[in-house]
């Protein structure tokens, strides 16, 4: 179209303008009349046609208004600061203060007499008041060797704290103070909890003071990370960050339907929008056992397990990568007696399907000793059905000298936590975490693998350990896999595999 055909167009325009708001008037007015009468025209269209559904909003604006005030209001007053104080003994050689730290000694194999010295660290945590008595919910490594715990209120009020129990499988303690009508919270059930869930997540990050974050649930029943040995976190990416450990994850209901308890964390060590919490009815029944025994009770079959991958379903004709594999049945064990054997698949227990072998762990260790249960067993492609009375799971082994590993033979090595003492000794940077390798003994597999002392070992089957508690939870989480350890040896890293015996 050229310019000067504008001015024609638009006189034409007039007319069809005319006629098109005649044809509107009418149109509007038809659809007025066949919306009285119950008839709507047929529209079609060129691509799919979607049917919207009629429904309220999910949400209702006015409620928003306040925010999430009114469940903070109600839950805060519950939550509190846990600050330890740990009385660490170390020993001192008195006319050379450069050789302060035990590790250095050891290092340079120095042999002169040296005094022994007490220092004291502290450090900060979260919890949750569940009882107006005084019974607190928190995590093991919050108090683990705590000397002396102060219990700080958000109304500031301060009381010292007894431990009533720990259970490190789960990571969950119970503290007590004496006093009576606290705020409390209560433990909802986390079995309702499900994926994109509102949830805020409540504790002392940082040592700042009381703090609130908000997200969504991410993830349920998360496991195999090498955090803890009974896993079935709830994944969220409500801020968590070190000091939140033991605090609340709260749901819209102001119940706790977890305990914070781990970050999965890349270089700052801060928050990643990926956090773990232990599930309330976890928590509930580990606070229960210690509070009624002293200790947790778990039921106990006698066999190592391994995953059903999709290989090992195909090379055992399985229908489906489902179960847990039997991979060894201990001597004399309830899983020996009812008849199990190694390549068996358990795919039920009382007829609630088995979906891994972590499924089954937690399966089993949530039931009382000397209950009989019925599994469902696939056996050379043919299923059928067993009788096991359960046993009680066996104490841990405790460690002497050198740490034992669950399953497989030592370690044959020593580590320590690396405090900026040490890394400065070595030539490391002060923000560099790990533990530190003090003894490797002669012929071991720490020893073949190359490991020596000065050695940081920063992660574990790629998760990062910060502490030695967290190295050795790592090790014993790997059962007879290798270990794949992220060494730093004098600023430079690589990788050392420990093969399994």
């Amino acid at each position: 179209m050229r310019f000067e055909d504008k001015p024609i167009v638009l006189r034409r325009s007039r007319a069809l303008v005319s006629l098109g708001a005649s044809l509107a008037a009418g149109l509007v007015l038809g659809l007025v009349i066949s919306a009285k009468a119950g008839w709507a025209p047929r529209v079609v269209h060129a691509g799919p046609v979607f049917q919207v559904a009629k429904s309220e909003p999910l949400v209702d604006a006015s409620g928003l208004a306040q925010g999430f005030r009114p469940i903070v209001k109600k839950a805060l007053p519950a939550v509190v600061n846990i600050s330890t104080t740990k009385v660490v003994r170390s020993e001192r050689m008195g006319p050379f203060p450069f050789f302060d730290d035990p590790f250095f000694r050891d290092f340079f194999g120095f042999g002169w007499d040296w005094v022994p010295r007490e220092r004291r660290e502290r450090s900060l945590g979260s919890g949750v008041i569940v009882s107006p008595d005084g019974y607190i919910l928190t995590n093991d490594h919050v108090i683990s060797g705590a000397t002396e715990i102060v219990v700080s209120l958000a109304d500031k009020r301060e009381f010292k704290a007894k431990v009533v129990g720990t259970d490190p499988k789960t990571d969950i303690a119970v503290l007590k103070v004496d006093e009576k009508n606290l705020p409390t919270l209560p433990l909802g059930d986390s079995s309702k909890v499900e994926v994109g869930d509102i949830v805020l997540a409540m504790g002392n990050p940082f040592g700042v003071g009381q703090t609130v974050t908000m997200g969504i649930v991410s993830a349920t029943g998360r496991g195999g990370l090498g955090i803890e040995t009974y896993e079935d976190f709830i994944q969220t990416d409500a801020a968590i960050n070190p000091g939140n450990s033991g605090g609340p994850l709260v749901n819209l209901r102001a119940e706790v339907i977890g305990i914070n308890t781990a970050i999965i964390a890349r270089g700052s060590g801060g928050f990643q929008g990926i956090g773990f919490a232990v599930p309330s009815n976890m928590a509930r029944d580990v606070m229960r056992q210690l509070i009624e025994k002293g200790r947790v009770i778990r039921g106990w079959l006698g066999v190592t397990i391994q995953p059903v991958t999709s290989a090992v379903a195909k090379a055992m004709n399985l229908k489906e990568p489902r179960g847990a594999l039997v991979a060894d049945v201990e001597r004399d064990s309830p899983a020996d007696k009812a008849g199990l054997r190694t390549g068996d698949v358990i795919i039920a227990v009382n007829g609630k399907k088995i979906e891994d072998s972590r499924d089954l762990q937690l399966t089993i260790a949530g039931m009382s000793p000397g209950t009989t249960v019925t599994l469902s067993v696939i056996r050379e492609g043919k299923e059928l059905t067993l009788k096991a009375t359960l046993g009680e799971f066996p104490e841990e082994r405790q460690r002497a000298g050198l740490r034992p590993r669950e399953g497989r033979e030592s370690l044959g090595l020593e580590v320590q936590d690396l405090t900026p003492s040490i890394a400065r000794q070595l030539g490391l940077p002060p923000n560099t975490f790990g533990v530190v390798v003090t003894a490797v003994v002669p012929g071991s597999p720490a020893d073949e693998a190359g490991l020596r002392r000065g050695d940081v070992i920063q992660e574990v089957n790629r998760q990062p350990v910060q502490n030695e508690a967290a190295f050795w939870r790592a090790v014993r989480a790997a059962g007879d896999r290798p270990l794949l350890l992220l060494v730093n040896r004098g600023g430079s890293t690589y990788f050392v595999v420990i093969e399994s015996r």
